[in-house]
């Protein structure tokens, strides 16, 4: 059996280790690549030689959804959306079979999924079209963001409304919820939790920052390319070049 060539995309250093790592232990598939940004995942997928895209939604700049409407129909590979989506917001979504992986992935729904790759593949026109896939996830998507973070500590869950955020920012043991003059704790990874909020509501204007829309008072230029966000709360955060695009979206609500 010829192993499928795949190509790996996400963000995160870890996430794509462990996925290639799964991908060893599930048998059948090469790696051909891996890539860290959406930007590098066209190209690499432009050059061919890629039959499978497992392809993360939550990404800066180009996330997931964008990168699968850029790709060429003609000669689509086809594409397994990597995300933190919970089950229930997906249901819908079985329908299309191997179009998504639940993180955390686990070994056996990978092989699952490509064992029905494996069949769709071996059927003419068995694979579903990619505008259908991005439809299903648009879909699923636009009824699952979240409301209210939990904010889990001192042997209690305390409820803090989406609403009241200010910014989110990256710590060592996940991230900082700024609300009300206050830092909140919550451990989930700032790329999960940015899947997890309404883009009408927050963008990622750095690595390491999440704002809220309506909280951006002042954009002011900064060094190389880079820009400051002044917040109504007087927090300064800075944006990288890689986020000009994101910048420009808030620039665009002023």
């Amino acid at each position: 059996m010829t192993p499928l060539r795949a190509l790996v995309v996400d963000d995160e250093p870890a996430a794509r280790l462990n996925l290639r790592r799964l991908l060893g232990e599930a048998g059948g598939v090469a790696v051909a690549g891996e890539c860290g940004d959406g930007a590098s995942a066209l190209e690499r997928i432009r050059a061919g030689g890629v039959d499978v895209i497992f392809l993360d939604i939550a990404m800066p700049e180009l996330d997931g959804l964008e990168v699968a409407r850029a790709i060429d129909a003609a000669d689509a590979p086809d594409v397994v959306f990597v995300t933190a989506y919970d089950e229930h917001a997906l249901a819908a979504f079985d329908a299309h079979a191997a179009a998504y992986l639940l993180k955390p992935v686990r070994v056996e729904k990978l092989a699952a999924v490509l064992d029905r790759l494996r069949v769709r593949r071996a059927r003419p026109g068995g694979t579903p079209a990619l505008d259908e896939i991005v439809r299903a996830v648009e879909a699923a998507r636009a009824d699952r963001y979240a409301t209210r973070l939990a904010l889990r500590g001192e042997g209690r869950t305390r409820f803090l409304d989406t609403a009241e955020v200010d910014w989110i920012e990256a710590d060592d043991d996940g991230v900082l919820v700024h609300a009300g003059g206050r830092a909140h704790p919550l451990r989930e990874r700032i790329s999960e939790l940015e899947a997890r909020l309404s883009p009408r509501e927050f963008v990622r204007v750095h690595r390491s920052a999440i704002v809220r829309i309506d909280r951006v008072q002042e954009i002011q230029p900064w060094f190389r390319g880079d820009h400051l966000l002044i917040l109504t709360s007087g927090a300064r955060i800075r944006s990288g070049r890689t986020y000009r695009q994101a910048v420009q979206r808030l620039l665009g609500h002023h």
